[in-house]
């Protein structure tokens, strides 16, 4: 059985300076700023799962717009963040979350591979919404991308004070009269936005690697929220722009590349921080 092996492309410097490519540089910047931002908070709140869920509870929405003749955006969004106000809603303590983020997730993955079987259209984006596809992002996709990052700064920038204290001790945040509930339901919210804008990318299949490990990695090697939240979207960006480079130099799916130069940066912190314990 003979395997291609991936082979250099001398060509890979004209491959990066054409137009779909610098689209995907573009988008890539618009997804880091809202994953490496949103990732962190996601890991204060012990939320991880959630943001693995949001992504396949988005999947039946993307097929069902394929059916419909919508955009694959609008569908994976209402869906995402009809989920996220679910799980909000039913589950108060992150004990009960889990199961309720469990059961929705159950359910709509079930959804969107019942859309998927009937229609053929459907059956053919399913692989790029599963796996992502950052190389045919349209101007029109990344103008909504930079509208939704306005958005999500300005947001946040609002509500960073009462968010990050709920995100890292909810009991007292709660004594000092802190909305728990509104903040519960404005991150699943926030985070619905994020894992909508980021599939292109990577994939409903693959989104942890943008969301969750940048930022795992950022509060390894960081001591302060605020420098978390630039290094994690730091490297989310670095590792976009990495597999944008790397799978045009060497011909490979953009969205592998980006997820092994993610987990490649997690791996390293985890290394050195094992190394510091032992010294300690």
């Amino acid at each position: 059985m003979h395997m291609n092996s991936l082979t250099y492309d001398p060509q890979w410097v004209s491959t990066i300076t054409s137009p779909f490519m610098l689209n995907a540089f573009i988008a890539g910047l618009c997804i880091a700023l809202a994953a490496g931002v949103v990732g962190y908070f996601t890991i204060a709140r012990n939320s991880t799962f959630a943001a693995h869920a949001l992504a396949h509870i988005g999947l039946p929405g993307a097929t069902g717009a394929v059916l419909l003749g919508l955009p694959v955006s609008f569908g994976m969004g209402a869906f995402a963040l009809g989920g996220a106000l679910v799980i909000a809603a039913l589950g108060k303590r992150a004990s009960q979350r889990e199961i309720a983020t469990g059961t929705v997730l159950a359910f709509t993955t079930g959804l969107g591979l019942f859309f998927a079987r009937m229609s053929s259209s459907a059956s053919q984006q399913f692989q790029s919404i599963l796996f992502g596809s950052i190389l045919t992002v349209t101007p029109g996709q990344i103008i909504g991308f930079a509208v939704f990052d306005v958005v999500l700064l300005t947001v946040l920038a609002v509500t960073y004070r009462p968010l990050l204290f709920s995100s890292l001790d909810e009991q007292v945040a709660q004594a000092k009269g802190v909305p728990i509930g509104l903040m519960n339901v404005l991150f699943m919210a926030v985070l619905a936005g994020v894992i909508t804008i980021a599939v292109p990318a990577v994939g409903t299949l693959l989104i942890f690697a943008l969301v969750v490990t940048p930022a795992a990695t950022a509060t390894m090697v960081t001591t302060t929220p605020m420098r978390a939240i630039v290094v994690s979207t730091a490297l989310c960006l670095v590792s976009i722009w990495g597999g944008l480079v790397l799978s045009a130099m060497f011909p490979a799916p953009p969205s592998f590349i980006i997820v092994a130069l993610s987990t490649l940066f997690w791996g390293i912190a985890k290394g050195i921080e094992a190394a510091r314990h032992r010294t300690a």
